[in-house]
């Protein structure tokens, strides 16, 4: 009997031909991005540094349009209101936010009288406006009683339909006129100093990393000698010549602050002058300073952008500091510095004085390193996904 070999064949039915399209079978699903893009992408994701662009957006701003939410100017001097506390509309009924304009303290003595009278006399021995509340009877020993002590004072100086917003210094200036001009100051030194990053710290970095050898070397040498140079020396070399201002600190900075800038973009140059791309355009006749224009500079352009947002902060509070020994801004101009040093001295009697500038100034460095945080990871290949 004969076998039917094809009795086990599965249908013809079953199978389907497969047809292939060449013109779709390496088709890329997505839209390619450039690394910018990527980094662009990358960076938004990080809310932090979002967040750190739009307020320090917002304090840009403030700093060319504060100043002129009030009548007052920069220098307008009246003895009658100073040292007068912060007091704004609605939001002096508001607790807690220090913005009822009084001032508080506690006040100690053998007795509640005594301790009370050392209240009055503190503040202008003026009973009528000062509203007492007893904390701690006393055992008759020494400093054993105390009172909080709370002055009316907009109501003392007879100014209950005045509002200084963040209060009144030594001379009856407006602080929040002030902070935000002394924000305005310091803000353009630290541009300024961004600026000279570029414009000389990567030229310098640039050209000495791109030719090398004998070129190399003589400019990290003077590099080197510029390095070792203290930037207060500079400063009180700069004083024997010019005064204390915002001239003197730019010089400073123009001459010892790009230093760092040269060195690190001087590294990348290094590493990237010798790979394929630059090999490419030597090839093609394409001259020196194009070749570090037009292909060098694009592709260390990640790190000079991270570190010229970390250079900002420091030459901020570079500005701060020479401020608050005396050395940068020359009254009556302001700085953040400047505002902090005239508050430290009567910080235990007018706190306000020094909060509110070192409130501001913490805000401006903390936002500045978080967008630098930012930018490193969004220009850091290992980050995009």
């Amino acid at each position: 009997m004969a076998t039917n070999h094809h009795n086990n064949e599965p249908p013809k039915e079953l199978f389907v031909p497969h047809e292939r399209k060449e013109d779709t079978s390496e088709q890329i699903s997505k839209p390619s991005r450039s690394f910018f893009q990527d980094a662009r992408r990358t960076f938004f994701k990080n809310k932090a540094a979002v967040l750190s662009v739009i307020l320090m957006i917002i304090i840009i701003i403030m700093s060319i349009i504060g100043p002129y939410f009030n009548d007052y100017g920069m220098d307008d001097q009246d003895l009658s209101r100073a040292k007068m506390p912060p007091r704004a509309p609605v939001l002096e009924n508001v607790p807690f936010l220090g913005l009822e304009g009084t001032l508080q303290s506690n006040f100690r003595g053998e007795t509640v009288e005594e301790a009370t009278e050392n209240a009055v006399m503190r503040y202008d021995n003026a009973e009528e406006y000062i509203d007492i509340n007893v904390l701690s009877e006393g055992d008759g020993s020494d400093d054993s009683a105390e009172v909080e002590a709370t002055y009316n004072i907009y109501e003392a100086k007879d100014m209950q339909d005045q509002y200084f917003w963040l209060g009144t210094d030594q001379l009856g200036r407006d602080q929040w006129t002030r902070i935000w001009l002394g924000t305005r100051v310091s803000l353009i030194i630290a541009f300024v100093a961004a600026a000279i990053d570029l414009l000389i710290g990567v030229a310098y970095g640039g050209i000495s990393g791109y030719y090398g050898g004998r070129v190399d070397n003589i400019m990290q040498r003077i590099l080197e000698i510029l390095i070792g140079i203290p930037n207060l020396v500079v400063i009180f070399l700069l004083l024997v010549v010019l005064e204390p201002g915002i001239m003197s600190i730019v010089l400073a900075l123009t001459i010892t602050g790009w230093t760092g800038m040269a060195r690190i973009v001087r590294g990348e140059v290094l590493k990237q002058k010798n790979e394929e791309y630059v090999l490419a355009a030597r090839t093609l006749g394409q001259s020196n300073g194009k070749i570090i224009r037009k292909h060098l500079m694009p592709n260390v352009a990640g790190i000079i952008i991270i570190n010229t947002m970390f250079t900002i902060p420091s030459a901020i509070f570079f500005e701060a500091f020479l401020s608050f020994i005396g050395l940068g801004i020359a009254p009556p101009e302001a700085s953040l510095g400047a505002l902090i040093d005239a508050g430290f001295k009567v910080f235990r009697l007018y706190p306000y004085m020094v909060l509110w500038p070192a409130i501001l100034i913490s805000v401006i460095m903390i936002t500045f390193n978080l967008i630098g945080d930012g930018l490193r990871d969004a220009f850091d290949p290992k980050m995009h996904k």
